[in-house]
């Protein structure tokens, strides 16, 4: 079955397409696509990983056409950020 691997750093995107067999788990697939070795240093957290959007574990089995997404850790949290850009914007007004 034909599955697609993902990730992305800010400066670099990489999805690659792969032949995996019936039962691959997402753990085996991304060991399959090499995809570490596009990244030196990459290292896979097992609670950062999913299939289009959706997070799942490293043993999730696979199913044709899934596309399994490596996640980076989030620099700042999000609920952070608002906030910050809304005290920001109160001290201009």
């Amino acid at each position: 079955m034909e599955i697609e691997v993902a990730y992305a750093t800010p400066e670099k995107q990489v999805l690659l397409k792969i032949e995996a067999p019936e039962g691959c788990t997402v753990e085996e697939a991304i060991e399959r696509s090499e995809i570490q070795s596009e990244f030196p240093g990459m290292e896979i957290d097992p609670d950062a990983v999913g299939i289009f959007s959706r997070k799942v574990s490293l043993q999730h089995v696979l199913r044709p056409g899934d596309r399994v997404e490596i996640y980076r850790p989030l620099i700042a949290d999000p609920k952070e950020m608002r906030k910050q850009r809304a005290l920001e914007k109160a001290a201009k007004t």
